[in-house]
């Protein structure tokens, strides 16, 4: 009897420290992957990628421990010209032939301010992974009335440059700016 009650007495007590960690997934309906550079120093072009896959974890509600994968296919490069994407997708950019996919897998999340975080992690595009640092804003977590699921709203802006990718080197700035914004909004399912 002694060795049950030990058992269970010490199962109780690892499983009261251990962290539920919840995985959450982007809703493909409501998020968006998206781009902006500047072309010859007077215009903003704007672009998605049409085709990506996100997986947040958490163990805390307000995700300050968050761990956060991406995958997007090279090739659903959508800036609304059909001529560009081509060309984009071309050995010139992103070479989605040799490249199909690009991932990004955070290291860190630091708190920054109320539901802002610094998300620190490493990009592999075009065959290169470099680190890179995205302002994280977590917008809430609603169960939505029509699936009556959680549902979690994040969005991460920030600023990559194309040459460290070895994206465009024969399409110098003002061409194409080197500073490439990015702009990512979605809803996350639990």
């Amino acid at each position: 009897m002694k060795k049950i009650t030990l058992i269970l007495a010490a199962f109780i007590t690892l499983t009261a420290f251990t962290a539920v960690v919840a995985t959450w997934q982007n809703d493909d309906a409501h998020s968006q992957l998206g781009f902006t550079v500047t072309h010859l120093g007077i215009a903003d072009v704007s672009g998605t990628f049409n085709d990506f896959d996100v997986t947040i974890k958490s163990s805390k509600p307000d995700f300050n421990d968050a761990t956060i994968e991406l995958t997007a296919k090279t090739a659903s490069i959508d800036t609304r010209v059909d001529a560009r994407d081509n060309h984009l997708r071309s050995a010139d950019f992103f070479d989605a032939a040799k490249y199909p996919t690009m991932s990004f897998k955070s290291t860190s999340i630091k708190k920054a301010g109320k539901n802002k975080y610094k998300l620190t992690g490493e990009l592999n595009l075009h065959g290169i992974t470099k680190e890179v640092i995205m302002e994280l804003r977590y917008k809430g977590t609603v169960e939505n009335p029509m699936s009556k699921k959680q549902t979690a709203g994040f969005q991460v802006i920030g600023v990559i440059k194309r040459t460290d990718f070895n994206l465009g080197n024969g399409f110098p700035p003002p061409m194409i700016s080197n500073e490439v914004r990015i702009k990512a909004d979605g809803e996350f399912i639990q």
